[in-house]
C-alpha cells in the first residue's frame, strides 16, 4: 500500500477512516496554524492533533521534539479516535512535513494501515473538497494500542550514524551548510551527510514526486534499496518527509529522532560547514 492517498481518493474514504489534521509550521503566528486554523475550516471528520504535546515530548537534552512517551502518544491517538483496525489518513497545510511526523509514528508504534494526504489541505481545497468549522465535539474514543515493536520503522541514536552509509540532512541548503541558522544554537551539520531538501520531494504542484523521480534523486546520494540510510534534520519532524519519500522510492530508512538540535547539545561531537 503507497504512504501516500490523494484528494480525490480521500473523498471516496470519508467515515471508513480516521483522519488527522496535524497543522503545524515552525514559527507560524497561534492564529495561522493549528487548533485555530483547524477550528476555521477542516475536512469533515477530521480530529485535530497538536505536534508540539501530542507528537513530541518536552524539549530538553533529546532536542527540540524527542519522540513522545508511547503510553502518552497511545492516549493522544485514542482521544483522536484512532483505532487498531481502521485505516488512518493525515494531513497538514505544510505539503506533508508535519503529516508525516505523525505518520512515521504510528507505523512506529504498531499501526499498519497510515496514509498521508498528498498535496495536504490545498489539494484537497483545489479539488473541491468540503470544509466544516469548529470541531469543539470529540471524536468517538479509539482503541488503538501501542505495539511492542516498530513496523518497520527504524530509528537511530546519535552514537549510531557512524555506522551507516549514507547519512541525509532534510534541512535547507542554507542551514546545512552554517550559513544560517535561525533556530538552534550552533550552525553546520553532521560530518559525512549529504543534503536532499524536503522540498526537492515535491513537484510545482506541492505534491510528492512519482516513485521513479524520487528514486533517482535519493540514488544521486547513494540511498538505495539495501543501503543503511538515515535521515535528521532539525527537530526530527521535518526528516520524518525525506523517510516518507523514501519509502514511496521502494527504500527503507532510519530516522535519528533527536536531529541538529539534539546532536549540538554535545559539545564533544564535531560540526562540519
Amino acid at each position: 500500500m503507497s504512504p501516500l492517498v490523494s484528494a480525490g481518493e480521500l473523498a471516496t474514504l470519508l467515515g471508513a477512516v480516521t483522519v488527522l489534521d496535524v497543522r503545524y509550521r515552525t514559527g507560524a503566528p497561534p492564529d495561522e496554524t493549528g487548533l485555530a486554523a483547524f477550528r476555521a475550516g477542516h475536512v469533515p471528520g477530521a480530529a485535530y492533533v497538536d505536534l508540539d504535546s501530542e507528537l513530541a515530548a518536552p524539549p530538553g537534552q533529546g532536542g527540540r521534539h524527542p519522540l513522545p512517551d508511547p503510553g502518552l502518544f497511545q492516549d493522544a491517538m485514542r482521544r483522536a479516535g484512532v483505532s487498531d483496525g481502521r485505516p488512518v489518513v493525515v494531513l497538514d497545510d505544510w505539503q506533508g512535513r508535519a503529516a508525516a511526523r505523525a505518520w512515521w509514528l504510528l507505523r512506529l508504534h504498531g499501526h499498519r494501515d497510515v496514509q498521508v494526504l498528498d498535496g495536504g489541505l490545498a489539494a484537497w481545497r483545489a479539488r473541491g473538497g468540503a470544509l466544516v468549522t469548529g470541531g469543539e465535539e470529540p471524536p468517538e474514543p479509539g482503541d488503538f494500542t501501542v505495539a511492542g515493536g516498530s513496523d518497520g520503522m527504524p530509528h537511530v541514536e546519535a552514537e549510531e550514524l557512524s555506522g551507516v552509509d549514507v547519512l541525509i540532512d532534510a534541512r535547507a541548503p542554507e542551514r546545512y551548510r552554517g550559513e544560517v541558522e535561525p533556530i538552534d544554537p550552533v550552525a553546520g551539520h553532521v560530518p559525512g551527510a549529504v543534503n536532499v531538501p524536503t522540498e526537492t520531494n515535491l513537484d510545482v504542484s506541492g505534491r510528492f514526486r512519482p516513485s521513479e523521480q524520487l528514486a533517482a534523486l535519493y540514488g544521486v546520494v547513494g540511498a538505495v534499496p539495501g543501503a543503511r540510510v538515515s535521515v535528521y534534520c532539525g527537530s526530527g519532524v521535518t526528516a520524518a518527509h525525506d523517510v516518507l519519500a523514501l519509502e514511496v522510492a521502494g527504500v527503507s530508512a532510519a530516522l535519528y529522532p533527536g536531529s541538529w538540535s539534539e546532536w549540538v547539545t554535545d559539545p564533544t561531537r564535531p560540526v562540519e560547514r
